[in-house]
């Protein structure tokens, strides 16, 4: 695939707001599963903390 410009790549022949928009939305999906694993593993980390000094 080769564009004309640097415009007409972000264009991407009228579908780019659904291609650009489609990677923005998977990058959100990424980083808040990444902020819930962190979050996730904190807590089972804090839990087995307690645990262990009990």
């Amino acid at each position: 695939m080769n564009w004309e410009s640097w415009s007409a790549f972000w264009d991407m022949g009228g579908r780019g707001f659904f291609v650009w928009g489609s990677y923005g939305a998977l990058l959100i999906a990424v980083i808040a599963e990444l902020v819930s694993l962190r979050q996730a593993r904190k807590s089972a980390l804090q839990a087995l903390q307690e645990d262990h000094d009990s």
